[in-house]
């Protein structure tokens, strides 16, 4: 399995609320989460994504839910990108949390690797896809696509298979 992002895009309260499902590996792990957020966010995480980094401390930040019992969330998703040193390497920090109960608790988190360029592609991606046209956002460290429905998009294991 390759480093990815994959977001399906569901039929929710359209076109404010929207129900995504991001599927997430950095090539050793793997997770998935569905989260539901309003529209106008993935144009605005586009704009922060293509100009990633703006400068040498630049980090940018989407926190969905909360951990904390007392919050009552559902989930928790983090999605952070930021610079692993001072020549401008980046990664991708993903953190979910489907805050229930043991024995069915699933938290995970990890990183993907990737350059500024690669990051500016993702944000790119978030721009086209904002405007809800596309039901899949696919992404892997190298490259991007976006697919009208859900049935071209193929398996990530088989696009894998494929690369």
């Amino acid at each position: 399995m390759k480093p990815r992002m994959r977001i399906t895009r569901h039929p929710y309260e359209e076109p404010h609320a929207i129900d995504l499902v991001f599927e997430l590996s950095n090539g050793r792990s793997c997770a998935q989460i569905e989260v539901y957020v309003d529209a106008s966010e993935l144009l605005e995480w586009a704009g922060h994504l293509e100009l990633f980094p703006r400068h040498s401390s630049d980090v940018f930040l989407i926190e969905i839910g909360s951990e904390r019992p007392e919050d009552r969330w559902g989930y928790y998703f983090r999605f952070r990108a930021f610079q692993t040193d001072s020549k401008g390497h980046c990664a991708l920090q993903f953190r979910l949390n489907n805050n229930e109960n043991l024995p069915a608790r699933e938290i995970a988190e990890f990183c993907i690797e990737a350059e500024a360029s690669q990051i500016n592609k993702l944000g790119r991606l978030f721009r086209e896809y904002g405007r809800l046209r596309h039901s899949v956002l696919d992404w892997w460290v190298e490259d991007g696509t976006l697919f009208e429905t859900v049935a071209e998009a193929q398996p990530c294991s088989q696009q894998d298979a494929a690369r």
